[in-house]
């Protein structure tokens, strides 16, 4: 136990923890695109509404659910320690040594952007998961006669608002902006930088802040003008 503390309480210990939660959240991001994307399908909801079924009531995914909450709030008290470390340890402000010459506009307002993303995910779990939890949900009927929750419902007429839809795409561009720095840093801070693969984790970084976040966007968007049409 007190190597564990003397090594994660170290700088280089947190900038560790920061890079190990940071890939598994960039994994989550990965999966839970794939299963959102099933809104997209347009079968009236049932291919989500199975899939929302399926995740709720299997126990593995839950114990996965709870570890990444989990991990959520552990990334962000160690980002919020390290920025306070930061700050008292550089003597002078980025203004007066020009950073705009020495980092990316990302690299300086990873705060910033981590806490508009920190609010989002607040909107976002009492838009929907707390009302898929705690919420009265409406059911369905399959073709196979079994009811399950119209979780799908609740999604459709969440983005048939447009300020949420807007708060979500405008969330998407900060998520975009905080990957674009995050996950090149993550591979770097692990010591995977290498002048034969280090272009290459900078291109998959690249698209995967643009690919992910435009993956995500598209669903409100979508839904929005199919609610309206």
């Amino acid at each position: 136990m007190s190597w564990f503390v003397r090594t994660f309480g170290s700088t280089l210990g947190r900038k560790l923890l920061m890079a190990l939660t940071g890939i598994f959240l960039i994994l989550f991001l990965v999966v839970h695109l794939a299963g959102n994307l099933q809104l997209l399908i347009p079968d009236g909801g049932k291919s989500f509404n199975i899939y929302a079924e399926t995740m709720g009531n299997n126990t593995f995914i839950q114990i996965v659910s709870k570890v990444n909450f989990a991990l959520i709030l552990l990334h962000i008290i160690v980002a919020i320690i390290l920025t306070r470390y930061n700050s008292k340890a550089r003597p002078v402000s980025y203004e007066n040594f020009n950073g705009n010459a020495n980092s990316t506009w990302s690299s300086r307002n990873m705060g910033v952007l981590g806490s508009v993303i920190f609010i989002f995910i607040a909107i976002h779990l009492s838009n929907f998961w707390w009302v898929f939890k705690y919420g009265e949900v409406p059911t369905t009927t399959l073709e196979d006669g079994s009811t399950v929750k119209n979780y799908f419902a609740v999604v459709n007429e969440g983005f048939s608002q447009l300020w949420i839809v807007g708060i979500y795409v405008l969330s998407m561009v900060f998520l975009a902006f905080h990957l674009a720095h995050g996950f090149q840093s993550a591979f770097q801070t692990l010591g995977l930088n290498h002048k034969k693969y280090t272009p290459a984790i900078k291109a998959v970084g690249k698209w995967f802040a643009i690919l992910v976040p435009i993956g995500f966007a598209i669903i409100p968007i979508y839904m929005y003008f199919n609610n309206i049409s």
